[in-house]
């Protein structure tokens, strides 16, 4: 059976994340990458956790990993970046192009601290995959009580 944490703060987490990617949609409307057709700011990103670190999960297909950044910054925030280049079909003329390409930036707020030293990321089958542990001051600890 799993049980799931709750956090003083969990619902406040999730409503601030929740008005970032609003906003991230609204100006990343205007950036090459997220064209209107586009639905969202850049790649699509899932996020877990469970007890000992998040992991997140991010769509990027026909990537180049070298191209890749990822960051920790503030102990939770995860940024990635990068820049899908534009495909070139000589000869041809474009009927649709939905694909994504150009310059991007993810910027996710995480609910808890993480230990950004020992933050790891692959990337494998069009998938950037990035598990941060999780800060030891972030997870709960058991306090005996005297008697």
């Amino acid at each position: 059976m799993t049980r799931n944490r709750r956090t003083p703060f969990g619902e406040l987490w999730h409503e601030m994340n929740r008005v970032q990617d609003e906003f991230n949609r609204l100006v990343g409307r205007f950036t090459p990458f997220t064209r209107p057709e586009a639905t969202g700011a850049g790649p699509l990103v899932n996020v877990w956790e469970d007890d000992a670190a998040l992991h997140a999960e991010v769509d990027l297909p026909a990537m180049d990993p070298a191209k890749l950044e990822v960051f920790v910054t503030e102990g939770n925030q995860l940024t990635i970046q990068g820049e899908r280049k534009a495909p070139e079909v000589a000869g041809a003329s474009w009927v649709r192009q939905e694909r994504p390409y150009g310059p991007f930036v993810r910027v996710i707020g995480l609910p808890s601290l993480v230990d950004a030293d020992k933050v790891e990321a692959s990337y494998e089958h069009g998938v950037l995959r990035v598990t941060l542990p999780k800060s030891e001051a972030a997870k709960p600890r058991k306090i005996n009580v005297k008697v």
